[in-house]
């Protein structure tokens, strides 16, 4: 096993939604060392049935430990978190894990209207985790659950060709947008790490105004928070940045996705 200062992140996601996350991270940790894995093999996972992807998902983990030792993993999916979490941390105890869930707490504590939208994928607005976030953190709000199928798969196109069709985004947020007695929503909860990189064409397609809760810098600084090393020494930062890679389940990459992971300071694996 490596000592733990030579240990990397392990940050993980169905495709590119979790480069949100790992944005955050980097900005806390300047000088920690990041393993980016993206399954894109199985993307979409709202396309599996729950029992399977989660056997995928453990026997994921289990080599992807053998293989990095990470010091802490980052589950930047909140498909996979809400399903797998616990049993990560049951099948892997000692590892340090960071699940992504919605982030309907701080929208609670946020909202003025007491109207609020949780824009997920339809796994996760099924999963009985999430409905348990709702009644433990906003009863006292009204919370609209709205499944998105297509945003990731627009979110994945627009980080590798640079465009997206403004009017798919328009009718996928539509639903999230409720006037209810004169009061309308005012937070909108982006409860899938995707869906960050397409908040400015929501915001230009949203029929009103609202704060769009981006939950990618809470869970860096939870991560950061169960780091047991401190931070490397000044001379390491450039090496350690320098050997940040991207893992793709698929074992293959279009020229598009190179070009946006060399973006993002990662190097494919």
């Amino acid at each position: 096993m490596s000592t733990t200062a030579d240990r990397p992140i392990l940050m993980f996601d169905s495709g590119i939604g979790g480069l949100s996350v790992l944005r955050e991270a980097r900005v806390l940790m300047p000088g920690r060392r990041f393993i980016y894995v993206a399954d894109d093999a199985a993307f979409p996972y709202g396309a599996w049935e729950e029992p399977a992807l989660a056997g995928h998902i453990l026997e994921l983990f289990g080599k992807l430990f053998d293989r990095y030792d990470p010091e802490i993993s980052v589950v930047a999916c909140n498909t996979a978190s809400t399903l797998v979490i616990d049993a990560l941390r049951e099948v892997f105890p000692g590892r340090p894990f960071v699940g992504t869930v919605p982030a309907i707490k701080p929208a609670a504590e946020r909202t003025c209207s007491g109207l609020v939208s949780v824009l997920a994928t339809p796994g996760t607005v099924k999963r009985q985790y999430t409905r348990d976030l709702i009644a433990q953190w906003a009863s006292k709000c009204h919370v609209r659950l709205v499944g998105s199928d297509r945003l990731a798969g627009l979110a994945e196109i627009y980080m590798r060709d640079g465009f997206v069709d403004e009017d798919a985004v328009r009718a996928e947020i539509t639903p999230c947008f409720v006037e209810q007695e004169g009061r309308r929503t005012d937070i909108v909860v982006l409860a899938c790490t995707h869906y960050p990189f397409l908040v400015n064409r929501m915001r230009k397609t949203a029929p009103w105004p609202v704060d769009w809760l981006d939950p990618a810098e809470a869970i860096a600084r939870r991560a950061l928070s169960l780091l047991d090393s401190g931070p490397p020494e000044e001379g390491e930062i450039e090496f350690r940045n320098g050997s940040d890679i991207a893992v793709f389940t698929s074992g293959k990459s279009d020229f598009a996705t190179r070009r946006m992971m060399q973006g993002f300071g990662l190097s494919l694996a």
